[in-house]
């Protein structure tokens, strides 16, 4: 298996793939072919027998006894044995929560991974320099990086967060993380910003020519990275192995997802996993107000020349999607010309437009739809009442667009909602869907779970009383030096 870069370029092995996080050209690796995996009528072996199967299909160079290992360690501190359980909410509905890892948010299922794989890929690649990870996060990829990579040997990580973008448990999970090796700073921008500083520090051989003196090369944590997306592949197929196993569907019976999405990549390990065998009917992406992608899967325009809406589903709050290129790349027949066409454009004139034929093409698997704050109080509000479920807003955003799909197509397919983070981590605004919330983020806490019952997670109660250790803020013209200066000994 060799991996392609969207933009051109040679192939190149998984190994040196995922070391590299991104391409010389710019562009994100793809494998040059997706392999096909059986889907078992049963979960015998459970979580971690899926994953190797899928994952190894994908690491041909990676001993089977070796990933096993990973697999074991990465998952081992998960709080439900199914690693990611699926809960029953109506005949048709089923949640994947994918939030039972160790920073409470779906990114923990690859972030706990991606240590191992990038220790493994450096092994393979024969790679002497120390690994750099940089991380721009819009709330959850950042303190799971910090937490996966936290005092592993040889690497070091810097996660950029935009200043008032995340919710308050997400900004005291980054501040508080410990370790040796971990960083973390504000920008004054949103997370699109922070993620075009991030892209561009790649891009600059002055960054890169200065960490190689030092002994460091760059690697990335972001989706942008394959090893980030490869795990997250897996959670499709267990997911629609724990339906066949409790016969709520027939062996080789579609069905559908909805995945609140912000950077195309939660979704897009769907429709990897589509490509793959699995029975998929439909993806449906689920956005709040920053709703380009919506605007994009009804037109095929993509045009990011509009607002930038901070939201309660904060981590969906992006207008650039990078991990759109990936599809697009599908979209041009994997013409990588057509595909920097596209991206240039964006970058010049902040849109591009697919032709007919492959909008259809879209069509035929992705639906779209958005949310606005109000609705996702009132979903909130109301799955609980009538289930006792207790939603984060991702997750109520994904609920609202789902169900206005449901109207709109009379498409009754089995659904499963992909539910991405524990609802105490948005505990302000989760309880705003039920009463009048306090400054206090604890007290809210307190209050939600008075009022809900839902368990209060002790990665969430833990951190009142933390030291805050990582209060740095900088401009976004500031990142490059603010990637070199602890590595030079300028902080």
């Amino acid at each position: 298996m060799r991996y392609l870069s969207t933009r051109g370029g040679e192939s190149v092995s998984a190994a040196k793939a995922i070391v590299r996080g991104i391409s010389p050209s710019g562009g994100l690796y793809v494998p040059e072919s997706y392999p096909k995996i059986e889907v078992s009528n049963s979960v015998r072996g459970g979580y971690l027998a899926t994953a190797h199967r899928v994952m190894r299909a994908y690491l041909p160079e990676t001993d089977p006894a070796e990933l096993e290992r990973m697999l074991a360690a990465a998952y081992g501190s998960f709080d439900s044995p199914d690693v990611t359980p699926v809960v029953k909410l109506s005949e048709q509905e089923h949640v994947l929560e994918l939030w039972h890892g160790p920073t409470m948010a779906f990114k923990d299922v690859a972030l706990q991974m991606l240590p191992h794989l990038m220790q493994d890929s450096l092994r393979q690649t024969g790679e002497t320099k120390r690994v750099y990870i940089l991380v721009a996060t819009s709330g959850d990829t950042g303190k799971a990086a910090l937490e996966g990579f936290r005092d592993v040997e040889g690497t070091r990580v810097l996660v950029f967060y935009p200043l008032g973008g995340v919710s308050e448990a997400q900004r005291l999970q980054m501040v508080t993380q410990e370790g040796a090796n971990v960083d973390v700073c504000a920008v004054r921008g949103n997370f699109d910003d922070a993620q075009t500083g991030v892209k561009q520090i790649f891009a600059s051989k002055d960054v890169a020519d200065a960490l190689e003196q030092q002994g460091w090369r760059l690697s990335s944590a972001n989706s942008i990275n394959f090893g980030r997306l490869l795990p997250q592949i897996v959670y499709y197929f267990t997911s629609y192995e724990t339906l066949l196993s409790r016969g709520e569907i027939r062996p080789g019976e579609a069905v559908n997802f909805c995945v609140p999405t912000g950077n195309f990549g939660d979704i897009l390990a769907g429709e990897y996993a589509r490509r793959m065998g699995l029975p998929v009917h439909r993806l449906i992406c689920a956005s709040n107000r920053n709703n380009v992608l919506t605007d994009f899967f009804e037109s095929g325009v993509y045009d990011d020349n509009r607002p930038f809406y901070q939201s309660m589903s904060c981590s969906i709050d992006i207008l650039i999607s990078s991990n759109l290129e990936r599809l697009l790349f599908e979209l041009a027949d994997r013409d990588d010309a057509l595909v920097r066409e596209w991206m240039s454009a964006l970058r010049e004139k902040g849109m591009y437009a697919l032709p007919e034929a492959a909008l259809d093409e879209l069509k035929r698997t992705f639906s779209a739809g958005w949310c606005s704050e109000e609705d996702t109080l009132a979903t909130i509000r109301r799955v609980f009442q009538d289930t006792g479920y207790l939603m984060d807003p991702h997750t109520a955003v994904a609920q609202c667009v789902y169900e206005r799909y449901v109207e709109r197509s009379g498409d009754h397919t089995k659904t499963l909602l992909l539910s991405t983070a524990n609802p105490y981590k948005f505990a302000s605004d989760v309880l705003g869907a039920f009463e009048h919330t306090q400054n206090d983020d604890f007290a809210n806490v307190g209050r939600l779970f008075a009022l809900t019952g839902a368990p209060v997670p002790k990665g969430i109660s833990g951190l009142s009383g933390k030291p805050e250790r990582h209060l740095d803020v900088c401009d976004l013209e500031d990142m490059p030096k603010r990637v070199l200066s602890p590595v030079l000994g300028k902080r």
